[in-house]
């Protein structure tokens, strides 16, 4: 599935080096602003340990982990939404985009040129939202007077419409972003096609010095944007990108031993992808067999025939049923022919709601 996550920070930061980490890519990073051009995208495994434990037990021809696509464009500065830097050319590449990810530099380098002059992640986060604000604001104003007119005329639609574009203009007028609202999903639903960047849900990304890896205490500047995420209700995790940036380059046997010496039981960005996982609301349910163990994503909520469209359309289509057992019956049982004596093998019907870890088969008629 599409599911994407979209990469804002100031330039400078270490966004595209934490984008390159993560991904494995190669976005430029360089010590001076704009040096992102383009906005790079990559696909990011989401790490799962449930799915080799699977193997485990129904031994395929190979695993495929579920997947996000992460997108990083050029550092925003104050002024860009009108122009400044590289312009707000590259806002539309996070409209389509389901999360942001903020990352704002929380350590101190004099060799590290901030476009500000000084830390202060605070700051830096109100520089980007208010880049933000004023570019949805930009969105909203095009199609403002027609949507109003037209519910003041009697349109049902656009009376609809009014009702949330109303409230989230006044909001971003007063220099809140759209998703301090707390709009609902049929709210947001009124109002999808605007694309708006601040509806969408956020979590911080601390980029730390590498001395406060694994720290008792996280530093002030951490502490600050903790305070700060707390009151919105953001996630904040924190990795240092430079060390990030070392693991990804390491062969996978010699990760284990750096994460070891550096005090880590993983890489930080393992960290990130969850996050941002969590963020968009997403669960993994798993096909197994002897081709392929498979993690596939979908939202939370969902039931068994939406499930079996992010297969194929086909499946949704002549949905039957659904053959489901679950991770940890298996983990317990080790095979799906204990699970079916146990009598934990269960045909479930359209309703079903897909729990995480669900293992499933589906029967489907075309």
């Amino acid at each position: 599935m599409g599911f994407q996550c979209g990469i804002v920070g100031l330039p400078n930061v270490g966004k595209s080096t934490i984008f390159n980490a993560l991904t494995s890519a190669k976005a430029e990073a360089a010590n001076y602003p704009f040096c992102t051009i383009d906005p790079n995208m990559g696909i990011v495994r989401v790490p799962d340990p449930r799915l080799e434990k699977i193997a485990e037990h129904i031994p395929p021809e190979k695993l495929v982990p579920a997947t996000m696509v992460f997108v990083d464009i050029a550092g925003l500065v104050k002024g860009a939404s009108k122009g400044e830097g590289l312009g707000n050319q590259f806002l539309g590449h996070i409209r389509e985009t389901q999360a942001i990810a903020h990352v704002v530099r929380c350590f101190s380098d004099p060799n590290v040129i901030h476009v500000d002059g000084s830390v202060d992640p605070i700051r830096d986060i109100s520089v980007i939202d208010t880049e933000l604000i004023l570019a949805d604001l930009e969105t909203i104003n095009k199609r403002f007077v027609t949507i109003q007119k037209a519910a003041q005329a009697g349109d049902k639609k656009s009376a609809a419409i009014m009702g949330v574009l109303g409230p989230v203009k006044n909001a971003l007028e007063s220099g809140r972003p759209a998703r301090e609202l707390r709009l609902s999903e049929d709210e947001l639903a009124q109002i999808r096609d605007f694309h708006l960047i601040t509806a969408k849900p956020v979590m911080y990304v601390a980029n730390i010095d590498d001395k406060d890896i694994g720290a008792k205490e996280p530093n002030p500047y951490v502490k600050q944007l903790l305070e700060y995420a707390k009151k919105e209700k953001s996630p904040v995790v924190s990795i240092c990108g430079k060390i990030e940036a070392e693991i990804s380059e390491l062969p996978d046997e010699e990760k284990v031993e750096f994460l070891r010496e550096m005090g880590m039981d993983e890489p930080g960005l393992n960290k990130v992808i969850r996050a941002g996982y969590e963020l968009l609301g997403l669960q993994t349910f798993f096909t197994a067999g002897p081709k392929e163990v498979k993690a596939w994503t979908i939202q939370k909520g969902w039931r068994a025939p939406q499930a079996a469209g992010v297969i194929h359309t086909d499946f949704e289509k002549g949905f039957i049923k659904a053959e489901v057992y679950h991770y940890d019956d298996l983990i317990r049982l080790k095979s799906e022919q204990a699970i079916r004596e146990a009598g934990l093998l269960r045909l479930e019907g359209k309703e079903y709601l897909v729990k995480d870890g669900d293992i499933m088969h589906f029967r489907f008629a075309v």
